[in-house]
């Protein structure tokens, strides 16, 4: 089932208030319908990856769609007391009137690539910041830690498990959805199957174990109960020398005479490494090789990498607190920058932010984003940051150049130059079809594929190649020669 996007919550007041009060001296300024465009682009990847897996465009889209100032909105603003009440009339009359382009949900993407443009008037461009930035910074965050953590599980199912320590219900929605998108199989989250279709999956607790006078007890209700989904918690009370044992004499008693295979048994504590290959042998040894051997409790990449480097008996992983919050890095950094100031005559002036850290100055312009494949091997080679209106013939050799190294080149023959950035909205009317939540994460699998196992690994992968064409390039040099600024010559 999904909602549709008309029936959304209206987030139009989540909005940094210094917007609100930029766009007021916009409006008294007479600056209203002042042109400009914005990109959203980050600088680096969490926890030290080379990509990033992009999701949040449909949250997005679905702001976009509810965008709207109710009466209860312009009076809470009238009370702050510093809007003119011509502004005031502006927003209660809001049109969307913006162009959108974006990635679409399920790409890779490098640092430094526009991941959202935006061009329309001044304060409705400027006033989409927060939500621009919020919504793709929180699902891109979860769902390049989903894939993470998928990746080293080296094709064993992964579950999320971390709602009830999310930073809150929309955290845990939105990051099962997320999740899914980075590659896990499904959430313990039973609303996010219900809004988005994620497969909910869950079986029992301690507390279910607890409850009854034995665990041999608790095993046996719960096998009557669902004898054809039997995966049992056995570390309760002594995993070896309890549960397992306890766990195999209910599988023989109440699965496999009513014509069922139990699921396996799930590991929460302990030495799980040597927990599992033990449970491994006495599950074999009692005729139950199918049963799978799942573990959780504080898992991520470096646990999981760790557990099966150490030999671990594992088929499948739950992962809770440590995917939901990204924790060992739960920031996603993107921000939102004007690029360019569209002319009266429609001319385009480029803007650039300028700092001592080359990593924040800014790339200014309205920009495309090519991927060059090579023809024989299918993998991306590099990406290409250009200008809006320029073309890469891939039918000719093309030469690329480090934006601040320039003398570190490379020349592609027999490519194929592909344009990322697809257009979402024109003149304020949704013109893209969104894609299912299965075909957003197909396509992140078709996105791996395309990269080097080099680039893919967890630690110290191979950077990505991400240029500037030499007509940006020159663009930025131009820019920053003018602010006495220049640190790299062609």
């Amino acid at each position: 089932m999904k909602l549709d996007i008309k029936e959304k919550n209206n987030y139009t007041l989540l909005c940094d208030f210094y917007e609100f009060a930029m766009c007021n001296g916009f409006f008294e300024s007479d600056l209203k319908d002042k042109i400009v465009y914005y990109d959203m682009f980050f600088r680096s990847v969490p926890d030290g990856a080379s990509y990033a897996i992009i999701a949040g465009l449909e949250q997005l889209i679905e702001y976009f769609e509810n965008l709207k100032f109710d009466d209860c909105d312009i009076e809470f603003l009238r009370s702050k007391g510093i809007f003119s009440e011509g502004y005031l009339e502006y927003l209660r009359n809001f049109e969307f009137k913006c162009d959108v382009w974006a990635l679409p949900e399920g790409t890779v993407a490098f640092p430094q690539e526009p991941l959202v443009i935006v061009r329309g008037p001044i304060i409705q461009a400027q006033l989409l910041e927060t939500m621009v930035l919020l919504t793709i910074n929180h699902q891109s965050m979860i769902a390049t830690k989903a894939n993470r953590i998928v990746s080293a599980a080296q094709g064993r199912p992964v579950v999320e498990f971390g709602s009830r320590r999310a930073q809150g219900y929309s955290g845990a929605n939105l990051g099962a959805r997320a999740s899914y998108i980075g590659g896990c199989a499904g959430t313990a989250n039973t609303l996010a199957e219900k809004i988005y279709g994620v497969p909910a999956m869950g079986t029992m607790a301690h507390s279910w174990v607890q409850l009854f006078k034995t665990e041999y007890e608790a095993f046996k209700t719960y096998a009557k109960v669902y004898p054809d989904n039997c995966l049992l918690l056995v570390d309760t009370y002594d995993t070896l020398k309890k549960g397992i044992p306890n766990a195999i004499k209910v599988f023989d008693e109440e699965v496999v005479p009513r014509g069922f295979r139990p699921k396996g048994i799930r590991i929460d504590s302990g030495d799980i490494a040597y927990l599992s290959k033990e449970a491994r042998k006495m599950l074999d040894d009692a005729g139950y090789p199918d049963a799978k051997i799942m573990a959780s409790n504080s898992l991520d990449e470096f646990t999981i990498q760790n557990l099966l480097l150490q030999g671990a008996k594992l088929d499948s992983f739950g992962v809770g607190e440590r995917l939901i919050t990204s924790k060992s890095w739960p920031v996603f950094g993107g921000v939102y920058k004007l690029t360019t100031v569209e002319e009266d005559d429609g001319s385009l002036t480029p803007t650039i932010k300028i700092s001592e850290n080359v990593a924040k100055i800014t790339n200014p312009g309205f920009k495309n984003l090519y991927r060059l494949y090579d023809n024989e091997t299918g993998k991306a080679m590099a990406d290409v940051v250009t200008l809006h209106n320029e073309k890469i013939d891939d039918t000719k050799e093309y030469e690329i150049f480090h934006p601040i190294y320039t003398w570190k080149r490379k020349t592609f023959t027999n490519f194929t130059a592909k344009p990322l950035l697809v257009q979402i909205y024109k003149e304020g009317k949704l013109v893209y079809k969104l894609p299912t939540l299965n075909e957003i994460r197909d396509k992140v699998q078709v996105e791996l594929d395309s990269l080097w196992e080099e680039t893919k690994r967890l630690d110290n992968p191979h950077e990505y190649i991400v240029d500037l064409s030499y007509d940006l390039w020159k663009i930025k040099e131009d820019l920053l020669d003018d602010h006495g600024k220049t640190y790299s010559r062609r």
